[in-house]
């Protein structure tokens, strides 16, 4: 059946009032950029897992960890746990030219990985809480608009001399729509805030485990160059 244009979803938005197009305003806003969040956060994941991966098989290939530092490019174009190894790997360096405690270079080195780690948490998860107060806020934000229609409403039947569906229908279907576009902005940033998060939280596991395999491998170089100058 057809539509009438007086009821069309364009029409009811362009004929809505002030404050409820301002609630869609900020909903179809706060809806863009959550998706462009979304794509952004979604394609640094699935980088990040490919360069942890690489990595990963590199490091345990059995290659000398002096030529793997040589290779890895500067600071501030590292990530993941390449970051993390060339942080605690360089305070390695630095520290064992400098003091012939054991205990301070571990320490040392393991305060420096933290550092790389709390930076890469940063990096992962930057946006994420945009897409968490999109997702909480939305609902409530287009529950507002809904609140607003249904006000419109009552003052149209206050007005009006015989109550009929006409007179309330506009008000009651633009209140409507502000409740679907609320769900619409906040369905997806939910579902991908949830996801990301997971995603981000795997991925800072893995480099905290990597970490701690790095910390026991420079533990075992220590205390075999203290075997061999005891020896």
């Amino acid at each position: 059946m057809p539509v009438n244009d007086s009821m069309s979803i364009p029409h009811l938005i362009m004929s809505a009032s002030t404050v409820v197009q301002l609630v869609m305003l900020i909903l179809t806003i706060g809806s863009i950029l959550s998706w462009v969040v979304i794509f952004q956060r979604t394609f640094v994941m699935r980088r990040a897992r490919r360069t942890h991966q690489a990595f990963e098989e590199r490091f345990w290939s059995g290659v000398d960890l002096n030529e793997l530092y040589r290779d890895t490019p500067a600071e501030q174009e590292t990530q993941g746990a390449e970051h993390v190894f060339r942080a605690g790997f360089r305070e390695f360096n630095r520290l064992l030219t400098k003091t012939r405690s054991p205990e301070a270079i571990l320490d040392g080195v393991q305060r420096s990985m933290r550092v790389a780690w709390s930076r890469e948490e940063d990096r992962l998860t930057l946006h994420l809480v945009f897409l968490a107060t999109v997702a909480s806020a939305s609902p409530y934000i287009g529950l507002f608009g809904t609140v607003w229609g249904i006000m419109g409403s009552f003052q149209s039947l206050s007005m009006a001399q015989q109550a009929t569906l006409a007179t309330v229908a506009p008000w009651i279907a633009e209140a409507l729509i502000a409740t679907a576009m609320g769900l619409f902005a906040a369905i997806p940033a939910v579902i991908f805030y949830n996801r990301l998060s997971a995603e981000s939280g795997r991925l800072l596991g893995k480099y905290e485990d990597f970490a701690e395999e790095f910390h026991s491998i420079l533990h075992r170089n220590l205390q075999g160059r203290g075997d061999a100058d005891a020896a």
